[in-house]
């Protein structure tokens, strides 16, 4: 049996377009039928068998661990990677990513952002042996656009490899669900606590034909704004 990676939740964001739902609770914190948005992720993860989790905080970070502790009601271990006591604030994808390395302690990680809601969910095991039997910078599970965002973010070929979204030859384009398997060598040239953005990583892995990806068609959303926010709070 593959044993998992740990994982990294993306919980930083200062989440403007959720105000003023989050001028006092992060987004990651707000709850969505009745449990917190982060604890659907920790339940899921818990439930395909990953121990190691680290959470990236910076917008109101000391309410993370006074919420979730250290995990062990999950059976996890969650450590924060506190870049706005540490840096100073948010330090975009790519720079927490590389700041998080150290706690990680593995070349091989998932990451997720804190702010999507995807109930059906499971970090499969048997993605991760095909990922490192590969090689890749990085797999990303890819969803259908949603209608706030329909361009999407990426093409996706027959193999399974990301393609550029601004290529001409790409027919039809994908949203980025914010899973992800990442290598670390993804992030090579970040320093921990530099502000750097993923999409340039990505694209030059794109570039290197070392970016590989998968459609999910499962629940999916980006709790982007108040609205959406209410629109999960009923059953689906």
């Amino acid at each position: 049996m593959t044993t998992q990676p740990p994982a990294l939740i993306l919980a930083a964001g200062r989440g403007e377009r959720m105000r003023p739902l989050t001028d006092h609770t992060p987004k990651p914190l707000l709850p969505v039928r009745g449990r917190p948005l982060i604890v659907w992720h920790l339940e899921a993860l818990a439930a395909s068998g990953v121990r190691e989790v680290v959470i990236n905080t910076a917008w109101l970070e000391d309410q993370f661990p006074a919420a979730l502790g250290d995990g062990a009601r999950w059976g996890l271990r969650i450590r924060y990677s506190a870049e706005g006591r540490e840096h100073g604030g948010a330090l975009e994808t790519a720079g927490g990513i590389a700041t998080a390395l150290p706690l990680l302690q593995c070349d091989t990680f998932w990451v997720l952002g804190g702010d999507v809601f995807m109930p059906g969910w499971r970090f499969d095991p048997a993605a991760v042996t095909d990922f490192t039997s590969r090689g890749d910078l990085g797999h990303l599970w890819l969803v259908p656009n949603p209608p706030q965002h329909p361009e999407g973010d990426f093409g996706l070929g027959p193999a399974g490899r990301v393609q550029a979204g601004d290529d001409p030859a790409v027919k039809s384009r994908y949203t980025y669900s914010t899973v992800a398997l990442f290598n670390a060598e993804v992030v090579a040239g970040v320093r921990p606590g530099e502000k750097a953005r993923l999409r340039p990583h990505l694209d030059a892995a794109i570039a290197r034909g070392r970016l590989g990806g998968s459609l999910y068609t499962g629940a999916w959303a980006d709790v982007g704004t108040p609205q959406r926010w209410e629109a999960l709070q009923t059953e689906g």
